[in-house]
């Protein structure tokens, strides 16, 4: 039975996921760098752990190639997530990567072959509506919310994905190798980097000052512990709640900015207009799926 810590544990960790693209804009080092060195401290550090506790790293040479590709995915959806935050704001981000949610919704049933629920698409209006009314009255920030929206759409794939592996593997071991992926890939994308998105200016692999610091949060906190705190929690706490909280990120998200960069992050009343809508549709979509599926149920048994 879940206890009340185990559900300060989860806002806890909601709280984290938010914190994220506020380090994205601590640390002093451009966006694809930070993710070089994001995913090596996550995979380096989480090697180290599973090596001490004699886990099995053995999975098939076919999987492995399997979780490196996703691993891809990831490194850029992470590095179009920071970069989102650094040309617009964190909380132009945070309401870019609010439509994750309702991406999954239509990229599941799309890779599983199972039909679209009608409510799913009145939803899907939903965000859009809410996207059009940020784009409307903050359109200097076009290009970070567009690229928040690409990383939210990537997010969904790759959670979508980890789904059928999650199947089949440790999600210790998924994790693993997918941040070996995400560093592999960032590896392979910096010489295309260096020559069309610098500027001449090349690549920033130094960190200086409090960048070390951030970066080893970003790592090792925002990445190992958070994600291996979540599983843990949910052998007592449903799915569905751990979905739902989650769902809370951006609200953290973006009032965290507000508090730590002030005048920065101040958006026109429209914006919030917008963000509320976004993610109002977020939160309902656990909700009526659920009611979806008891009408789905009440259905079958009156057969």
């Amino acid at each position: 039975m879940p206890q009340t810590i185990d559900y300060l544990k989860l806002h806890f960790i909601v709280w984290i996921w938010g914190f994220t693209a506020i380090l994205g804009l601590l640390i002093t080092i451009p966006s694809v760098e930070i993710v070089f060195y994001r995913t090596l401290i996550a995979f380096f550090t989480l090697g180290v752990v599973l090596y001490f506790r004699k886990t099995n790293f053995k999975i098939g040479s076919r999987e492995v190639y399997k979780i490196l590709g996703t691993g891809v995915i990831i490194s850029a959806h992470w590095i179009l997530f920071f970069a989102a935050a650094r040309v617009s704001t964190a909380s132009v981000c945070l309401a870019g990567i609010a439509t994750c949610s309702l991406w999954t919704s239509f990229i599941e049933p799309l890779m599983n072959k199972t039909k679209i629920k009608s409510f799913e698409v009145v939803l899907g209006l939903m965000v859009i509506a809410g996207l059009y009314v940020i784009f409307r009255f903050e359109f200097n920030h076009a290009v970070g919310l567009t690229m928040a929206v690409i990383s939210a759409f990537l997010s969904a794939l790759f959670s979508v994905i980890n789904g059928k592996f999650t199947k089949k593997h440790n999600p210790y071991i998924i994790t693993f190798y997918e941040m070996l992926g995400a560093w592999l890939g960032t590896v392979l994308f910096l010489p295309f980097y260096q020559m069309y998105f610098t500027n001449g200016k090349g690549i920033n692999l130094i960190p200086v000052g409090m960048d070390w610091l951030w970066l080893a949060v970003l790592g090792i906190i925002c990445t190992v512990y958070a994600f291996s705190v979540s599983v843990e929690i949910m052998k007592r706490i449903s799915a569905f709640v751990v979905n739902l909280t989650v769902n809370l990120e951006p609200v953290y998200g973006i009032v965290l900015a507000v508090l730590i960069f002030k005048e920065k992050e101040q958006m026109q009343p429209a914006f919030y207009l917008g963000t509320l809508i976004i993610l109002l549709s977020v939160l309902a979509y656990p909700l009526l799926n659920k009611m979806h599926k008891r009408k789905a149920q009440s259905l079958d048994n009156l057969r």
